[in-house]
Order: C-alpha cells, then structure tokens, then sequence
C-alpha cells in the first residue's frame, strides 16, 4: 500500500531574524552617549535558526508569549520580511491578516480600497467585480463603503480586510490577533469562515493569544521562546507548554 504523501503549503529552513534596536532619539542623545561611551543602539534576535514545516490543510497555531518572535515568523511568511539566513518557501496564493488596515490607503474610500487590497492579494479585476458584493455584505459596512478610509474605525478596517483576504481564492490564510479588534457577534462570523476555509482544505496559521479560538480551529501549536521553537505538536499539549 502506497504512504500518503503529504504536501508542504511552508518550509520555514534554518530561519534567522535580527533587528537593530535604537537607544538615541536624538541629536543630544547621540552627544551624551557618545561622551558617556554608551552605546547608541543593540541588536535584537527576534528568530534563531528556525525550522518549521506546515503541511497543506493543517491549521496550525503560533504560540508564545510577547517577544517570543511568532508575529515575526508570521511576517517573514506572508513576505513582508526577509529573513537575514535561511529561507521561506510557499506554495499557492498567501493572504494576510497581520495589520488591521495594512494595504489600505488612507485617502480612497472603502469601495476603491476593496479593488486595490484584493489586486494586491492577486485577484483579476473581474474576480474582485464578481465577489464585490459578497465582500462588502460580509464586512457590514455597506452604509460607509464609499467614505474615506481614514474615517473608518479600526473594527471597520479589521471587517473589510478580513473580507477581502477571506474571499480572496487563496491556498494559506495568515491571521495575527485580528480578531481581537471588533464586536462578539463579527468575531463568531469570522470563527465560521475559518471553518469553512479548514473543511475546504486551505492551510490556517494563526497567532493568537485566544487559547479558545486556536483549541477550536487549531490541530497544531508550535512553541516558540525568545526565537527559538521550544515545542511542536498537537494544540492541546502546545497550549500546556505555553502556561508552563
């Protein structure tokens, strides 16, 4: 009998992610620290030598406390970032939902923002016209569709993002604490489009700090401690590791 060949949707391989942190505001700062010989900045090691593999289909959560680099490693998935070694590796469209309002701009309204956020996430003009109404019914936000964005509250941003990256034909949804912005009733939707994307096969990473909403959706967690991954296995384990 043949083995199920099992198909990576992310090959995260040997991943390294450093900043350079700024301890000088100012002019005067500089001055005083250089006379003082302190130093002006330092280096932070957000991700070391990280190596994950999430196979297509698996909801997968990334769990860790503040600092431990998974919206990092969530970021350096979508292509937002580049590792500084090593490398990332996707298979099939990837939409994300790291920043509330995050390819939005300010000055376009919330109907010209659709076109323009769902182009960005690889949608033809004629997908985006053929699922335009589906989006907007979705977000609620129909009565403010065609005022400024900048205008919108961060709710009305997370709803219109979400619709837009959730009716986008994607193969990985990316997800960071997005349901945290917006009323019970929205955030219960959402659940169910998350739902509806695991049955249908797509591939689900979440960060969230939510230990319901990721046991729910969530088969896997994966553990990380101050950059490293400190445990990779199934979601109710991942969850004990993390309150350890």
């Amino acid at each position: 009998m043949n083995a199920t060949v099992l198909a990576p949707s992310v090959i995260v391989s040997g991943v390294h992610k450093m900043f350079t942190l700024n301890h000088a505001f100012s002019f005067k700062d500089t001055v005083v620290s250089w006379i003082r010989r302190r130093k002006t900045s330092s280096t932070f090691e957000a991700l070391k030598d990280v190596d994950i593999v999430i196979n297509k289909g698996e909801s997968v959560a990334l769990l860790g406390l503040n600092g431990s680099g998974k919206s990092t490693l969530l970021k350096l998935i979508s292509g937002v970032m580049q590792p500084d070694t090593g490398e990332v590796l996707t298979r099939g469209r990837v939409a994300g939902l790291i920043e509330v309002g995050a390819g939005f701009h300010p000055d376009l309204s919330g109907r010209e923002n659709v076109f323009l956020n769902a182009a960005i996430l690889g949608m033809k003009r004629h997908e985006i016209e053929a699922r335009y109404d589906e989006i907007v019914a979705f977000s609620e936000i129909e009565e403010f569709i065609d005022q400024e964005v900048k205008h919108y509250s961060s709710g009305m941003f997370m709803r219109l993002a979400f619709s837009v990256a959730i009716h986008v034909e994607l193969d990985v949804l990316l997800v960071d604490e997005i349901l945290s912005v917006g009323d019970a009733p929205f955030r219960e939707k959402c659940r169910g489009k998350f739902e509806e994307l695991i049955d249908a096969g797509k591939t689900l990473v979440v960060v969230s700090h939510d230990a319901a909403m990721v046991r729910e959706l969530c088969t896997r967690g994966v553990v990380l401690n101050r950059g490293n991954v400190v445990f990779d296995g199934v979601i109710d384990a991942a969850l004990e590791r993390l309150t350890e």
